[in-house]
């Protein structure tokens, strides 16, 4: 039968043949993570390498530039122009690295995640640097092609792979402007923190009930189990498919709380996965918009939603319940807990006013790392100087609580660590929508009614996915690209008010 755009036609297919190989590569990742002895890391590594090289010949076809250049004479919908959009911008990037390059990368980042995983706990530097080397290599390369293609700078080439169209100087200007107010909000906060009382929880929490809790949470923020699941990994992640999302956490005995919050923040991610349009599965534009955008759900769930005392009354039940009753339970007290503002070393741990301390650190460092300034025997001490500058602690020789703690830059994922505070100015900014739409908002989240935000999140985000660039889809569902002073706003008046 013949078509009116043949073209596109073949494109679509080619993107869903990708799809559905990128589907076996996620979740031979997610196994890797979550369940994979240690002995088979070398084969897997061989596998996701030729896994990585398959998928880059496919968006590397010879064909491909001319079937993108007959599609744009095609008479497509304004959806299929926005896929054909995302396509090129795939293909263009993709061009830039040799197959080899990519094999590399990927050989490289198996190893170096696989031995972080002991070295970190044996606080292990000097082994980390040994492996981290080559993957510093190739990730300066991949900037460097990235950069020539773009006309930009490496760093910037970097931040676009997760956050299109994102530049140093668009973070410079907001990451100065929040190292300006952060360090004498943490100060504000802390002392009027200080004059409360706030009991702590006694432990031990058995870990079969943290993960029925998690589980039963998950259920309340609407997480679909019967096209996900949640599993135990050394760095909690949310991986899989839209049809099958794989969500990780990890669990102390000593501490239920880590646990939960990081399992709140992965549901939101997971819930964005689970909503995307079901219609265009398998296209790029039905992919999450960006990286910043996906932690802004993830942090609408974790902190606007997470840390709401009416969110907190629902799961202080589910609390007593899991572990028994004691007065640290307590709807009152567990919000205190859950908005206690101290200083620490670990970022995943952080509160939402520190938090972005310590992304203004990773940024500061692996900035001038990409961009040759620095090499990786310079980190420990940058580190230790901007941990001190930023949030008054001293790391030095800690390595497994500082510039061992994250598992990022084993992963060559340079250029991600911005979204996270990016996107906690979003979920401030789509709150803020939220509010202005429902001025009751807060009123119904007391009273239990979580899916109104959900609805929101579903109609202005999650079902959009791709089809507007990130300042088109901030204007559609905010009535304006991004925002920060929304974020410093809702700090200010949870922490202060």
């Amino acid at each position: 039968m013949s078509t009116a755009t043949p073209s596109y036609d073949e494109l679509a297919s080619t993107w869903t043949r990708m799809h559905h190989l990128g589907h076996l590569q996620s979740i031979a990742g997610w196994d890797q993570a979550a369940n994979m002895p240690p002995k088979g890391n070398e084969a897997r590594a061989a596998a996701l390498a030729e896994m990585a090289a398959l998928l880059h010949r496919m968006r590397t076809d010879a064909a491909l530039p001319v079937q993108l250049q007959r599609a744009e004479q095609e008479p497509l919908s304004d959806m299929q122009r926005a896929n054909l959009r995302e396509m090129h911008r795939q293909w263009r990037a993709s061009n830039a690295l040799p197959e080899s390059l990519v094999q590399r990368q990927q050989m490289a980042t198996s190893r170096c995640e696989h031995a972080w995983r002991t070295q970190r706990p044996a606080n292990d530097w000097k082994g980390f640097v040994e492996n981290f080397r080559p993957v510093l290599a190739v990730a300066r390369e991949e900037a460097e092609l990235l950069s020539q293609l773009n006309g930009v700078r490496k760093y910037d080439a970097m931040m676009d792979r997760f956050e299109p169209g994102m530049t140093c100087a668009q973070v410079d200007r907001v990451f100065g402007d929040v190292r300006q107010w952060l360090p004498g909000l943490i100060q504000q906060v802390t002392e009027r923190q200080a004059r409360g009382t706030v009991i702590a929880p006694v432990g031990p929490f058995d870990l079969k009930a943290q993960r029925d809790l998690c589980e039963q949470v998950m259920r309340l923020l609407g997480f679909d189990f019967e096209a996900g699941r949640l599993d135990v990994s050394t760095h909690p992640f949310c991986g899989g498919v839209p049809e099958d999302v794989r969500m990780t956490t990890r669990f102390r005995e000593d501490d239920f709380l880590g646990s939960l919050m990081g399992t709140v923040h992965e549901t939101g991610h997971g819930r964005y996965e689970q909503n995307l349009p079901r219609d265009w599965l398998g296209q790029p534009v039905a992919n999450a918009r960006s990286m910043a955008l996906h932690e802004s759900q993830s942090l609408s769930f974790e902190m606007q939603l997470g840390s709401h005392p009416g969110f907190v009354g629902q799961i202080a039940p589910l609390v007593q319940k899991a572990f028994g009753a004691q007065p640290a339970f307590e709807t009152h007290n567990l919000h205190r807990l859950m908005t206690r503002v101290k200083p620490g070393f670990i970022r995943v741990d952080a509160d939402e006013v520190t938090y972005p301390a310590h992304i203004i650190l990773r940024y500061e460092i692996e900035k001038p790392l990409i961009e040759g300034e620095i090499e990786a025997e310079d980190i420990p001490a940058l580190w230790d100087a901007k941990v001190m500058e930023l949030l008054g602690l001293d790391t030095r020789g800690n390595f497994s609580n500082g510039p061992l703690q994250d598992v990022h830059w084993p992963e060559a994922l340079f250029g991600y660590f911005p979204c996270y505070s990016l996107g906690a100015m979003y979920a401030a900014q789509w709150f803020a929508a939220m509010r202005r739409a429902m001025p009751d908002l807060d009123t119904r989240i007391d009273a239990g009614e979580l899916n109104v935000v959900f609805d929101w999140l579903q109609q202005n985000i999650w079902t959009q996915a791709s089809r507007w660039t990130t300042d088109e889809l901030a204007l559609r569902a905010s009535g304006e690209t991004l925002n920060p002073a929304h974020f410093r706003r809702h700090l200010e008046s949870r922490y202060l008010a």
